[in-house]
C-alpha cells in the first residue's frame, strides 16, 4: 500500500513558535488555508482509497479542500496526533524547542524509554502512532492509498524510524514544512520504504514561510 504523511496548515501557534500540542488546538491562518486548498491538486496523481486525521482541528482545516475534492470522509485517529510536549506546552523559548526535539529524536534513534519533561515517552509515542499507522492500512487494504494529515515533529521522528530511505539525523535538522509530505510504501508488518520526501508546501515554495534562524523544530505542533 502507499501511505502518505502530510503535515497541516500553518497555524497562529506556528508563527509565534509555540509548542503546541494539546487539543483541540489551533486553526489555520490565511495562509494555512491557502496551503490547504492547494493539496488537491499536489496529489491530482495520488489514489485516495481512505483520509485520515488526528483529532487536533488543524489536521481536520487542513483535509477538508481534499475531502471535498474526492468525496473521501476522513477517519479520525487519534494515534496521528502531535508528539504531546508535557511541561514544554505553551512555551516558545528555544532551549525548551531543542529540548522538545532532541527528545522525539533520541526516540528515532532507540531510546524508547526516554520522556519527554512531564510528558511520553517514546515506547508510549511509537505504540500510537504505529496503531494508527496499522489501521489506516488496514482501511485501505494492500493496494489502496492513505493520505494521512498530522503533525510535524510526529512526521519526523515516526518516518525517520520506521520508513526505510529516511536518515535520522537528515530529518532531525530538516523542519517539515506546512503542508510538506513524505511519501511511503509497504505495511506495517513488512516495513515502509521512501518514495518520496517533499520539504516543501504542496502549493509550492510561493507557500512557504522562513523558518527562524536557531529553530529546531520548525515551530512544530
Amino acid at each position: 500500500m502507499r501511505l502518505i504523511l502530510i503535515r497541516h496548515g500553518q497555524t497562529p501557534s506556528n508563527i509565534h513558535g509555540l509548542l503546541d500540542t494539546d487539543a483541540p488546538g489551533p486553526g489555520l491562518t490565511e495562509l494555512g488555508v491557502a496551503q490547504a486548498e492547494a493539496v488537491p491538486e499536489a496529489l491530482a496523481r495520488q489514489a485516495v482509497d481512505g483520509i485520515f486525521v488526528s483529532t487536533l482541528v488543524r489536521t481536520h482545516l487542513t483535509a477538508a479542500p481534499l475531502v471535498r475534492a474526492r468525496g473521501v470522509e476522513p477517519v479520525e485517529l487519534d494515534g496521528f496526533r502531535e508528539v504531546q510536549a508535557g511541561d514544554l506546552e505553551g512555551t516558545n523559548t528555544a532551549q525548551n524547542q531543542r529540548t522538545y526535539i532532541g527528545t522525539a529524536f533520541a526516540w528515532a534513534r532507540g531510546d524508547r524509554e526516554l520522556a519527554m519533561p512531564g510528558g511520553p515517552t517514546g515506547v508510549q509515542f511509537f505504540a500510537r502512532y504505529d496503531d494508527a499507522a496499522a489501521r489506516a492500512a488496514a482501511a485501505v487494504g494492500p493496494e489502496g492509498t492513505a493520505v494521512v494529515f498530522s503533525h510535524g515533529a510526529a512526521i519526523r521522528c515516526w518516518s525517520s524510524a520506521r520508513i526505510r530511505g529516511l536518515d535520522v539525523a537528515r530529518m532531525e535538522d530538516t523542519p517539515l514544512a506546512n503542508t510538506g509530505y513524505v511519501i511511503a510504501e509497504g505495511d506495517p508488518d513488512s516495513g515502509w520504504d521512501l518514495v518520496e520526501f517533499h520539504n516543501a508546501p504542496a502549493g509550492g515554495e510561493a507557500l512557504a514561510v522562513a523558518t527562524p534562524a536557531g529553530d529546531p523544530t520548525g515551530a512544530q505542533g
